[in-house]
């Protein structure tokens, strides 16, 4: 077993041993009174996602989705009717990247399938050095994907030809979360071991900037380990990233200067809407923070160890997913409880995907669920 499955062996069993007898147990399910109704749009069942974390994509009228058996699905986004489905490999590893033309996905081999959009004939096939486990991204023109031995890799997206390749150091204990990328204009934004968050120009691979969200800290390897996890969030000319062990921090997007930082450990990364930034902390407490200074807005404690998934901004609430398949919505200014969505017992660990009004779920079993409040 190499040292990168090991960490996550160890967050898996201290997770486990959180709800054991002897330590402290998941917060149970609080009343909710007056509660809004969550209307359920649609549903269909795509696969199970095993241990990994698959999360769908949308893009023009169409939602995508996969599943770790290997399939690919594109469903109309309004009605929920499935269009095409097809297997793209024998074990896929993260969820689907989307574009106008072009969707990708990718396995724990390290192979990445490009598939047309509207029919989901393979475009083509490609290599990476190592297993994917966040969803590629694709832009006209390039479809990037980063591996979790810390490279970047960019493929022409009409012809899987690879352009470039951006490469760190990993550490020797990392975090096995998906870290993704996060494409704007002409750069691309991702996180690293090491608690590193490099802006990388999309046409030849260079660096514009880069920046230390946290340090490592503590006496053990184990202690040192501060990872980014999730995919960069962007709005406006911010960006912002979370990481393990270390901080919530945001940067301007064209510099790198840091905006503000607050100490944080997540697991899931951070979401922004034009007022806020929300995290999630390790041990399930939800954060609202000013987006412009960092002061806090609100924290909701009431999900403890719940496992839940990054919040996520839909509207005037702010959706997030737990370990018993329920989708939280909570009012957005106040962290407050607004509703509650059974989505069907399996966990939620993909962040909730704001689509349209209304908000998608991809369940571990392969649930997926468009609800609106």
């Amino acid at each position: 077993m190499n040292a990168r499955a090991i960490l996550a062996l160890g967050a898996a069993l201290l997770l486990a041993g959180c709800g054991s007898s002897s330590g402290p147990k998941p917060a149970e399910l609080p009343e909710l009174g007056n509660a809004r109704e969550v209307r359920l749009l649609w549903s269909a069942s795509v696969g199970s996602s095993g241990h990994y974390v698959f999360m769908p994509a949308v893009a023009q009228d169409a939602v995508f989705a996969a599943s770790r058996e290997g399939s690919v699905a594109r469903f109309d986004a309004a009605s929920g009717k499935e269009q095409w489905r097809v297997a793209a490999a024998s074990a896929l590893s993260a969820g689907v990247g989307a574009g106008a033309r072009t969707i990708a996905v990718a396995t724990e081999d390290g192979e990445v399938v490009a598939l047309d959009a509207a029919d989901g004939k393979v475009r083509w096939r490609a290599r990476v050095s190592s297993e994917v486990l966040a969803p590629p991204a694709v832009a006209p023109g390039v479809v990037i994907v980063r591996s979790v031995d810390s490279r970047v890799f960019a493929f022409a997206e009409d012809s899987g030809e690879r352009r470039w390749v951006y490469q760190r150091a990993p550490a020797s204990l990392m975090v096995r979360s998906p870290a993704g990328i996060t494409i704007d204009g002409d750069t691309a934004y991702a996180g690293f071991s090491g608690g590193k968050l490099a802006a990388i120009a999309l046409s030849n691979g260079g660096v514009r900037w880069e920046a230390t969200v946290s340090l490592p800290q503590g006496a053990t390897e184990l202690e040192r380990v501060t990872d980014v996890v999730g995919a960069p969030a962007i709005q406006g000319r911010e960006v912002c990233v979370a990481a393990y062990q270390g901080r919530i921090a945001c940067y301007e997007a064209a510099s790198g200067r840091q905006l503000w930082a607050r100490e944080m450990s997540s697991f899931n990364g951070v979401s922004l809407d034009a007022r806020y930034a929300y995290v999630s902390d390790v041990r399930g407490a939800l954060h609202a923070f000013d987006r412009t200074s960092g002061r806090s807005v609100w924290k909701q404690d009431k999900l403890f160890l719940r496992q839940v998934s990054m919040p996520v901004p839909v509207g005037d609430v702010v959706a997030v997913g737990d370990f018993e398949g329920y989708v939280h919505f909570l009012a957005r200014d106040s962290g407050a409880f607004l509703a509650r969505f059974p989505a069907g017992g399996d966990a939620i660990k993909a962040p909730p995907l704001a689509a349209g009004k209304g908000v998608l779920v991809q369940t571990e079993g392969g649930g997926l669920y468009a609800l609106s409040l």
